[in-house]
């Protein structure tokens, strides 16, 4: 059919996870439970390190920094989703879809690079400890966070651009429950091999560098490690890297499929588990493993609490 017999959709119907009125009470409620959780204990997280002078080095400044994305990265999706579990039309605008998909793409990217700058910070502590304050001095830090930024930004940016140009005019409903750019490009009527091109070009190339520096850092690791003579000292090396690696790979994992397997191999309840995976349960658990279970993040904790306690 021609483009000009064709109506210009102005919104999208997001189906979410469920149409069942009482499962989609309770996943309201779960879901809830769990930005919560995001929100509080990374807020927790940024608190006490900026308070506590002790923790004011260069691994916890990324900390800080992960912990403002995670936030940012859960809060472009999980408000909306909430409100779409007890709205009976459950409507976005296609500008507003737009709007979600760029921020998902834009706070993803940052999560990514950071992780990247986590993993080089614990190279550098580990591999070169007597250089470890000339590499990873104040300046680097920021320039490493500021470039993850800039860098995602582009990421972002460049994809939007060309999903601007895309036309949409039926049908109107997105199998998801937030607006990603691989279900968004299935409802388009016009082609979208450009989009496919730029995001699978832009999605390899960025998170491809990203990751082959997170494995050269653990490769070095890893081995250095091992030549470490002391059971003791190997375990507490090990201990402070297995998280990490653990939230790293899910992350890369799921989301890396998400964004380059073929349209043909779509599935919507896999599409919706690998983006709950990263965009609600990883910044949940990062304050968790990179943190809380951290003995000095604990002990700053404490310490916050005894004295907002005589404050009282």
């Amino acid at each position: 059919m021609p483009m000009k017999n064709q109506t210009t959709l102005t919104e999208f119907i997001l189906l979410g996870l469920s149409s069942d009125p009482q499962l989609q009470i309770f996943l309201f409620l779960v879901f809830l439970v769990i930005y919560l959780i995001t929100v509080a204990g990374n807020i927790v997280i940024m608190v006490v390190i900026r308070a506590d002078s002790h923790l004011h080095t260069p691994m916890y400044f990324f900390l800080f920094h992960l912990s403002f994305v995670d936030i940012c990265y859960s809060s472009v999706t999980v408000p909306n989703m909430l409100k779409n579990f007890l709205a009976a039309h459950k409507t976005i605008s296609v500008n507003g879809c737009i709007a979600q998909m760029f921020f998902i793409l834009l706070s993803g990217g940052a999560e990514i690079l950071i992780l990247s700058a986590m993993a080089y910070d614990r190279y550098a502590a580990i591999c070169d400890p007597l250089r470890y304050m000339e590499r990873m001095s104040k300046g680097i830090c920021v320039q490493l966070v500021s470039g993850a930024w800039a860098i995602s930004l582009v990421h972002a940016l460049l994809n939007t651009v060309f999903t601007f140009k895309l036309h949409f005019c039926g049908p109107n409903q997105i199998s998801h429950f937030s607006c990603e750019l691989p279900p968004l490009l299935q409802l388009s009527c016009t082609d979208t091999l450009t989009n496919q091109v730029v995001l699978f070009t832009s999605v390899v190339i960025f998170a491809s560098s990203s990751f082959l520096l997170t494995l050269i850092s653990y490769i070095h690791i890893i081995s250095t490690i091992l030549r470490i003579r002391c059971a003791e000292g190997r375990r507490k090396a090990f201990s402070t890297c297995s998280s990490h690696l653990i939230v790293v790979g899910l992350f890369y994992l799921t989301g890396f499929l998400q964004y380059t397997k073929p349209s043909s191999v779509s599935s919507v309840v896999l599409d919706e588990i690998f983006s709950i995976e990263y965009c609600i349960l990883t910044p949940m658990l990062n304050p968790m493993i990179y943190s809380l279970k951290n003995k000095e993040v604990k002990t700053a904790v404490g310490k916050m609490l005894r004295k907002f306690k005589l404050l009282k």
